[in-house]
């Protein structure tokens, strides 16, 4: 145990690391997260994050994607590397790297320049040579997952085949970076240049239809914004099951099971109908409603879409 004199990050690590070497965490197994820690000790987020970073750099924890903080499969058989001045060992690709590593396995919340120092191996201080702020770090680790994935040189003919095609491209990066659709609302657009080269694609679908410079922007937006709005599902999702310890399935389950029906079957006549006709239950899965709602998205759209084209 550590003093009570300690810092309170050092005493909740030093808890931790007592609760993994007895055996009472075995390998494998999950480690409290940022928030529950938080809660249970007292604290603000950033020193329960800060503790969780000490674990991490003695190679008792790590961090897996959409999982959270698990104790490591077995106890490192290194010295835990200590934090490190020395500046030729870092980097700007270093540091969004990093950021991005947290973010994906821990949300955008548990991101700061001094958790990115403490995975790098760094002083915090010594981060601030290459960033400015983490702002600045947030939108560079977000530029470079934009950036992840693009688009054939050749596109496919047809307005509705390449909105598809940037829909999935998409989908598929919020899907691999969920915090992505945390970044802030669409009334205030980041322009980051790999941000930029999705738009691209879809504006260049729309353009040359018969509409309006505002009507072509107004659908962008429009697309966009289903897209990142299912998204942040995602990450909502993984911060539920992060403070729960309940998947999406369980927690429904635990709620129907405790649901009145006799007594809504008055109020909410549809709904209690159609729950009592789903004999398997409902699945609702975010990617096949993602491909649902596209569809009827784009169906909306082709008749907007088509007749400025007629009437050109």
């Amino acid at each position: 145990m550590a003093p009570e004199t300690d810092p309170p990050f050092r005493r909740i690590a030093a808890d931790l690391r007592r609760r993994i070497t007895t055996g009472e965490l075995a390998p494998g197994a999950r480690v409290p997260s940022n928030r529950r820690l938080a809660q249970d000790w007292g604290v603000a987020l950033a020193t329960a994050t800060k503790a969780l970073t000490v674990l991490r750099s003695e190679g008792l924890v790590e961090a897996r994607p959409r999982v959270g903080t698990v104790v490591a499969a077995a106890a490192p058989t290194t010295p835990a590397h200590q934090p490190s001045s020395e500046e030729g060992e870092l980097s700007r690709e270093r540091l969004v790297a990093a950021a991005l590593g947290i973010a994906d396995a821990e949300g955008l919340a548990a991101l700061s320049m001094r958790a990115v120092a403490a995975r790098l191996g760094v002083a915090p201080m010594t981060a601030y040579r290459y960033v400015t702020s983490k702002d600045e770090l947030v939108l560079l680790a977000a530029d470079a997952a934009f950036g992840e994935a693009g688009y054939p040189a050749d596109p496919p003919a047809g307005w509705r085949p390449r909105l598809e095609l940037g829909a999935r491209t998409l989908w598929s990066l919020f899907r691999r970076h969920p915090w992505l659709a945390e970044l802030g609302p669409v009334t205030r657009p980041l322009l980051l240049p790999n941000l930029l080269t999705h738009a691209e694609w879809a504006l260049a679908a729309l353009d040359g239809h018969g509409l309006s410079a505002a009507t072509v922007l107004d659908i962008h937006v429009l697309f966009y914004s289903y897209i990142e709005g299912l998204a942040a599902n995602l990450e909502r999702e993984a911060r539920a099951q992060a403070a729960t310890g309940l998947t999406g399935d369980q927690w429904t389950d635990t709620r129907f099971a405790a649901f009145d029906t006799r007594a809504a079957a008055a109020r909410f006549p549809v709904f209690t109908r159609l729950t009592a006709e789903l004999d398997e239950g409902y699945d609702l899965d975010l990617d096949t409603l993602f491909e649902s709602g596209l569809g009827t998205l784009l169906d909306g759209l082709a008749p907007r879409i088509e007749g400025a084209a007629g009437r050109d």
